[in-house]
């Protein structure tokens, strides 16, 4: 599934990104410590965390993650923005919070 497609099927928003709505999405990771995230984490997961400073993009950027969800509409700082269409790393903001999130994912992956 494409990120665009996921995004759709769960109302996602998208913040930042956009150059990375064709990333393939084979799997979801759902996670707000980096360190577990870089040694656990997958590449094409879609991740979802509560972080929103820039170190997100790096992590997500060096496994090759297809996109980062943030839930409960946290708010995303400008710098991460900046990063993230810079990698082209899509930051998708959602309502609900990360339970919810992966429930609904779990049936669409």
């Amino acid at each position: 599934m494409l990120v665009k497609d996921l995004a759709d099927k769960l109302d996602l928003k998208l913040i930042s990104g956009e150059k990375g709505l064709k990333n393939n999405v084979e799997g979801a990771y759902c996670c707000d410590l980096l360190s577990w995230v870089m040694s656990h984490g997958s590449k094409n997961d879609a991740w979802i965390t509560v972080q929103v400073h820039p170190n997100i993009v790096a992590v997500a950027s060096l496994l090759e993650m297809s996109c980062i969800i943030i839930p409960e509409s946290i708010e995303v700082e400008p710098v991460t923005i900046d990063k993230s269409n810079q990698e082209s790393i899509p930051i998708l903001q959602s309502k609900d919070n990360a339970y919810l999130i992966c429930s609904k994912l779990s049936s669409l992956i």
